[in-house]
């Protein structure tokens, strides 16, 4: 995953079409340096300083690069002033990677920020001086706020609705409609709201009367409040305007009303503008954003210069093949702007699309794909399984579980706030504030050695551990930390361990990680702005993708976008899979989603789709011979059908008697830890609890009883087998870990 299997303050280059090496060079000697190696199209964005300039840029053609190029060529130069430019994003992981793109080619100083940054700091600035007082508190959670707002108005959310009901205001909000405004406002945008949108419309109110009653703001009125402020004050807006002369505004697609009447306010009557963006990648609608101020560009400013990237330098000839003919079949405005893609890769594999049975099949499917791709060399963290929807991932993390793969949801604990990396910062701060007086840091004068030294009294070593537990997980927070001190001194070689420690307190401030191994496992949501080697996307059924509520037909395109992002986080491996069922013995009335048509073995094409699409790759079946004779999954104590997951391990439903052999499941017990201990492993990778308490109530007498409960499979049963029935039978099974 670039953002995680390298530095991405120092990404590598390979994106971009230059080395892949990752190797870091010093700052390019002068202004004409900066153009050297650029394509012939990221050197026309890089030298179109005057004027308003969009770049229409496709999925891994360097969009970065052209701007933090054309950005550090103008300073370089003497045409821009560093303090003058303000470069706007989307996430603070873009932002700290623009800045650090910047620093390494000689143009520090430049501001590099996201929208909602950006304001906070000048309103802070002006609040006094414009409305007088101390700014209200920022909420950093609405989400309790709205549950007493819905309270108040005696209607009761669960929690799923209470997290819509929460979008809804922010999509409110972002729109620049008011509480009053809102059932007419949903009625118009054909939105489906999860409630009735009086009721919303009551709860957005009584929500908006709360923060002003408790003085406190959330972030959606950082925006509000600031262009309040720059529309009532022209001082203001004047003097901002003075400070900032040169605009760079990445994603354009993604920009909302809101955003875009800030962007109008910091600019002025001025067009010293460039925007960067993708029609085809506009997938957040549904918070607000819209292509059409990337579409009407031109429209609102006549002259500007146009220039389209579309040499892609991520992906191989065969995913953008796939990629060009999915957006080939789209419909609407934003399809009659797409970027036909032309790889600047060598040929890789094709892509190939997998039919299981079910959906445990599917992601046991998956599990040993990724096993297999480990064990040929391609890392854990340059492979991603996407989905649509969060509550995916479950049976994906079980089966990485059980086929011991380690993994990490997209979303999780952050890098900075895990124990060891909290435990690592304090220590290289103490080194750097008295390093003078530690025997440590006596004979050790180059900074990674440094860092090396301090953080061998955490746990870190030369060489990883074996297996893949806490004492793993631990070791990689600590080797990521050294590898971002690799990447510092070679971008900064004066660099000092107080430079280092600065560096990242900025970072945990904006929580801009460094390395992390292991599987990403991720929203397709989530997965926007990342890449890996392989990826899996899986769950690809009509239902699923589209999703069941995409309604319109411009719903619909969106979905397709959403797995044209999904392809185009590919470089050299990509999977599609589905699942003709949800549960084993299932009936299999699913169908695989109707974006694959014609660019999938023995699927036919829409009547009307462009050309260029074409069959890639080829259609297995997964796991179908070897359960399509199963019925369905019948509790054995009241015979009800089972479709859950966990549930059907047990082979009863959760609030049916057990009988479980509770002596039994408690040898089991202590037999997994002891195993896990020697495995340097999490217990769940030996066995989950609801695969032992399943193993405990069928106390099986054979390998091929063994066999048939679910989560055992032919690996844990090689593995782990004879000591499992051992212990079922009363013997001691207290043999050692199992060869892999």
């Amino acid at each position: 995953m670039t953002a995680a299997t390298h530095s991405p303050l120092f990404p590598r280059e390979s994106e971009t079409g230059q080395s892949d090496t990752g190797q870091i060079v010093a700052p390019p000697r002068d202004a004409d340096a900066v153009l050297d190696g650029l394509d012939p199209e990221q050197r026309e964005v890089a030298t179109a300083l005057h004027g308003p300039v969009c770049v229409l840029a496709g999925a891994g053609t360097g969009k970065t690069r052209a701007i933090t190029h054309r950005i550090a060529y103008g300073v370089r130069a003497g045409i821009l002033q560093p303090g003058s430019v303000l470069a706007v994003t989307f996430t603070n992981r873009a932002a700290g990677e623009m800045r650090g793109r910047l620093r390494q080619l000689g143009a520090g100083g430049v501001q590099a920020r996201t929208f909602h940054s950006a304001a906070l700091r000048q309103l802070q600035f002006f609040w006094p001086k414009a409305v007088g007082g101390e700014l209200p508190r920022l909420l950093e959670r609405k989400v309790q706020l709205v549950a007493e707002s819905a309270a108040r108005c005696g209607i009761r959310l669960d929690r799923n609705e209470l997290r819509d009901v929460t979008g809804e205001i922010e999509w409110a909000k972002v729109t620049q409609t008011v509480p009053a405004d809102y059932p007419a406002a949903v009625a118009k945008s054909v939105r489906d709201a999860p409630r009735d949108p009086a009721e919303i419309g009551q709860i957005y109110g009584m929500y908006e009367q709360l923060k002003r009653d408790r003085s406190v703001i959330d972030f959606e009125d950082v925006l509000l409040l600031t262009v309040g402020i720059l529309q009532d004050r022209h001082d203001i807006a004047d003097q901002i305007r003075r400070q900032y002369q040169h605009f760079v505004v990445d994603e354009y697609q993604d920009v909302s009303p809101l955003q875009q009447r800030l962007l109008d306010l910091w600019l002025g009557d001025r067009e010293s503008l460039c925007v960067v963006g993708d029609a085809s990648q506009t997938i957040y609608s549904f918070t607000g954003a819209t292509p059409d101020h990337l579409l009407n560009f031109r429209t609102r400013h006549p002259g500007a210069t146009v220039v389209k990237l579309v040499r892609d330098y991520r992906s191989t000839p065969q995913v953008v093949h796939l990629a060009n003919g999915l957006l080939n079949q789209a419909r609407g405005r934003a399809a009659e702007h797409r970027l036909e893609l032309i790889s600047q890769r060598a040929p890789g594999p094709e892509p190939v699309h997998t039919e299981y049975a079910d959906e445990p099949a599917e992601a046991e499917g998956t599990a040993r794909r990724i096993r297999d791709l480990i064990a040929a060399g391609v890392p854990a963290g340059e492979i991603a399984v996407l989905y649509r929807i969060n509550a995916q991932s479950e049976v994906y993390e079980q089966a990485l579980a059980d086929a011991g793969v380690p993994y990490q949801l997209r979303g999780a604990e952050r890098f900075f706030e895990r124990q060891e990396v909290r435990e690592a910062g304090a220590a290289l701060r103490g080194a750097a504030r008295f390093g003078g007086n530690d025997s440590l840091l006596d004979d050790v004068v180059e900074l990674p050695s440094q860092v090396r030294a301090v953080l061998s009294t955490k746990g870190w070593t030369t060489e990883p551990p074996t297996g893949s537990g806490a004492v793993r997980d631990r070791w990689e927070s600590l080797a990521a930390l050294v590898r971002l001190a690799e990447d510092f001194v070679r971008a900064k070689p004066t660099a000092t361990l107080a430079d280092l420690v600065a560096e990242l307190d900025e970072r945990a401030a904006a929580q801009h990680a460094p390395t992390v191994q292991g599987v990403t496992l991720a929203s397709l949501h989530a997965a926007k702005g990342l890449e890996w080697d392989a990826v899996f996307l899986v769950g690809l059924t009509e239902g699923m993708m589209p999703i069941t509520y995409a309604k319109t037909d411009e719903q619909v395109e969106e979905e397709r976008r959403l797995l044209y992002v999904g392809v185009t986080r590919a470089r050299f491996h990509l999977s599609f899979s589905w699942a003709l069922s949800r549960s084993p013995g299932g009936r299999a009335s699913r169908r695989p989603t109707r974006f694959l048509n014609g660019l999938r073995t023995g699927s036919t094409a829409p009547a009307a789709r462009g050309a260029g699409a074409g069959a890639g790759g080829s259609v297995e079946r997964g796991g179908a011979a070897r359960r399509t004779r199963r019925g369905p999954v019948l509790c054995r104590v009241c015979r009800k059908t089972l479709t859950d997951a966990g549930e059907m391990k047990l082979m009863r439903c959760e609030d049916c008697p057990s009988d479980m052999d509770e002596a039994l499941y408690q040898r089991l017990l202590d037999w997994r830890a002891d195993q896990a201990e020697q495995l340097s492993q999490p217990a769940w990778c030996v066995f989950t609890d609801k695969t032992l308490m399943a193993i405990a109530e069928a106390a099986p007498g054979s390998a091929g009883e063994l066999a048939g409960i679910s989560g055992v499979g032919s690996r844990k049963l090689g593995r782990f087998g004879a000591d499992v029935l051992a212990i079922c039978a009363g013997e001691e099974g207290a043999g050692g870990a199992g060869d892999d």
